[in-house]
């Protein structure tokens, strides 16, 4: 519902961006509505051009869009005699195309006020700050039984990490010594450990350490071709990236190296789609 609403304003800032340019630039602007169908409310309103330049504003009964109506958007629409000299396909062309472009403006406007946003009040990864293994949750060990990763033995009760105090979002420096920087480098050391082990982490701001018994269970080796002996300790585990916070002036900058890097990254995203389709319709052929 939320998202509904989101696009429901970005639509009607969007017709907005319309409506004041084509005010702006000396066209006559009829009415505004958000949504569509029968009309739930409305008013009229004199514009920024005097008492006798009305608009009538309002909501209609189904909210998936909006519209700006602008006198004389085509050559034969009937007009009033006052809205014949402010009809829009009598304007210079510039005019007309500064009008038609305002709602795409101010989509991009939208977007850059969404991002700025963003990294005002959440902040962005700090890529120069050193990253961590984050444990994101507890459980039983439980042994893998053959190839097929879901294929898991029954386990109950608490797992090694839990027993040990463990808890959701910790960060884990360095286990037995070795220091740490993603889940991955987790998983290959715990592999590796038997029994009591000293686990260096973060919580809540201060460093501590725990002990935890790294268990023993069987894991399918790839290589291999066969279930190994592995540790573990049972707990699910990301790769915690500190934030970068930023106050309303230095957030300008960083709001543009986001804005410029998402820009890049979709024009790549868009060179690849004819690999895609490509991949597509040999899949389909695989199907058929």
């Amino acid at each position: 519902a939320l998202f509904a609403l989101a696009i429901l304003v970005s639509v009607a800032l969007h017709e907005c961006g319309h409506m004041w340019v084509a005010q702006a630039t000396g066209m006559k602007v009829r009415r505004y509505f958000v949504g569509f169908g029968p009309t739930l409310w409305s008013t009229k309103r004199k514009s920024n051009r005097g008492a006798n330049d009305i608009i009538e504003y309002g909501f209609k009964a189904v909210p998936l869009g909006g519209f700006c109506d602008i006198a004389g958007m085509t050559s034969v629409e009937q007009l009033t005699p006052e809205e014949s000299d402010r009809a829009m396909y009598k304007q210079k062309v510039w005019k007309r195309v500064v009008v038609l472009f305002a709602g795409p403006a101010m989509n991009f406007l939208i977007g850059i006020v969404v991002f700025y946003g963003v990294v005002l009040f959440w902040g962005l990864p700090d890529n120069n700050a050193p990253t961590h293994p984050e444990i994101k949750q507890t459980s039983c060990v439980a042994a893998q039984r053959s190839a097929d990763p879901k294929d898991m033995a029954t386990c109950t009760g608490e797992g090694p990490a839990a027993l040990g105090g463990l808890r959701e979002g910790d960060q884990v420096l360095a286990v037995a010594g070795k220091q740490l920087s993603t889940s991955s480098d987790m998983v290959t050391a715990i592999r590796e450990l038997r029994g009591p082990q000293v686990f260096e982490i973060i919580r809540d701001g201060k460093q501590q350490s725990l002990l935890v018994i790294v268990a023993e269970t069987q894991r399918w080796d790839e290589k291999a071709g066969k279930l190994i002996s592995v540790g573990a300790v049972g707990a699910s585990l990301g790769t915690y990236v500190p934030q970068k916070h930023y106050n309303p002036l230095t957030a300008v900058p960083a709001t543009g190296n986001l804005i410029g890097t998402v820009a890049v990254e979709t024009v790549k995203a868009i060179g690849k789609i004819p690999t895609k389709v490509g991949a597509l319709w040999d899949l389909s052929l695989i199907h058929i």
